[in-house]
């Protein structure tokens, strides 16, 4: 597509061709990543199944989001990169989209709170982003965001609920699908905004694979919405999953709602357990949100529906603050 075209160009069907079609175009953007097995790990799950974990905690900036910040910046103009990108985030997406912005030449605005943690901070930077400060709470952020907007003109790349990121993260499970050695029968994903999750849920339409979300019990509005039938608009989250604290998105919440089977809340003890055990056990450095897909496949309400075959999990990311303690360590 033409650079004059994309300013025009309507936003791709939320389907399982489109994700196909972003693969393509970001495949020479972002990591492939590899997937981990590891037999103590299968074998000490009642079913026995197959575990094949993808390890988007070494995607580029450290988490799956550099897919969706990817594909986004791949459908603007050139006008509009010009102009350069803005976002609001707290954590990974602010580092993704710096990063995809940095090796696109493009000029790159966030705003995060001031209570956002320091290495969080410093990776944005290092990317060359510019960063503008706020209080911590939606008004604060949405009147500092407008005005990057009205002094830059740059073009709000939304860290969940927007059609390009959902099928940018979707590309995720489109690998998996083609490096497991053999047809996954399920997979798991966390859920906060809902992107990684509603994008999942895209890419296995049509593949017989089925779908299951993770959330932390302490920020569960998505699980909450679903048997309520309604999308719940906030949360009052408590949970050390600091990257699933978001209430689902609005686009994101009904193709959760139809696609995906059903979202599995796990405690923040739960959560620490199967961090530490993919530390120990896989040998990679695992964030709690990463963590909360195997702790939901640990759980007896998973183990109880009795799935049997290989079951993809995806590893969101591994940005953790390690000047401190591990969260195990702080529990004992």
């Amino acid at each position: 597509m033409a650079d004059s075209d994309r300013a025009n160009a309507p936003p791709l069907p939320l389907t399982r061709a489109s994700i196909l079609s972003a693969h393509d175009a970001i495949a020479h953007q972002i990591h492939r990543t590899p997937i981990f097995t590891s037999s103590s790990l299968s074998t000490a799950l009642p079913g026995k199944n197959a575990l094949f974990f993808k390890a988007e905690n070494l995607q580029k900036g450290g988490a799956f989001k550099f897919r969706g910040a990817s594909f986004s910046l791949s459908r603007l103009s050139a006008d509009e990169l010009a102009k350069g990108v803005c976002t609001h985030s707290s954590g990974n997406h602010a580092g993704a989209l710096a990063l995809a912005a940095k090796e696109r030449g493009v000029k790159c605005y966030v705003v995060m709170p001031n209570n956002s943690a320091q290495p969080k901070i410093d990776a944005v930077r290092s990317y060359g982003a510019s960063v503008t400060f706020c209080e911590p709470n939606a008004p604060a952020r949405a009147a500092a965001l407008a005005k990057v907007q009205a002094e830059t003109g740059a073009t709000f790349v939304p860290p969940y609920d927007a059609v390009n990121t959902i099928i940018g993260q979707g590309t995720a499970l489109l690998e998996l699908m083609g490096q497991a050695p053999e047809p996954l029968a399920a997979v798991v994903a966390p859920v906060g905004g809902g992107g990684l999750l509603a994008g999942t849920a895209l890419a296995a339409e049509g593949t017989g694979v089925r779908v299951f979300g993770a959330e932390p019990a302490g920020a569960d509005d998505c699980a909450q919405g679903l048997k309520e039938g309604k999308r719940r608009e906030d949360v009052q989250a408590n949970t050390i999953a600091d990257g699933l604290r978001t209430p689902v998105g609005v686009l994101n919440f009904p193709i959760i709602q139809e696609k995906v089977e059903k979202v599995i809340t796990v405690t923040d003890e739960e959560i620490v357990e199967a961090m530490r055990l993919m530390w120990e056990r896989l040998k990679l450095v695992v964030e709690p949100s990463g963590a909360a897909a195997f702790a939901a496949v640990r759980s007896a309400e998973f183990q109880e529906l009795g799935i049997e075959g290989p079951i993809g999990i995806i590893i969101s990311g591994g940005n953790i603050d390690l000047s401190k303690p591990l969260p195990w360590t702080r529990q004992n």
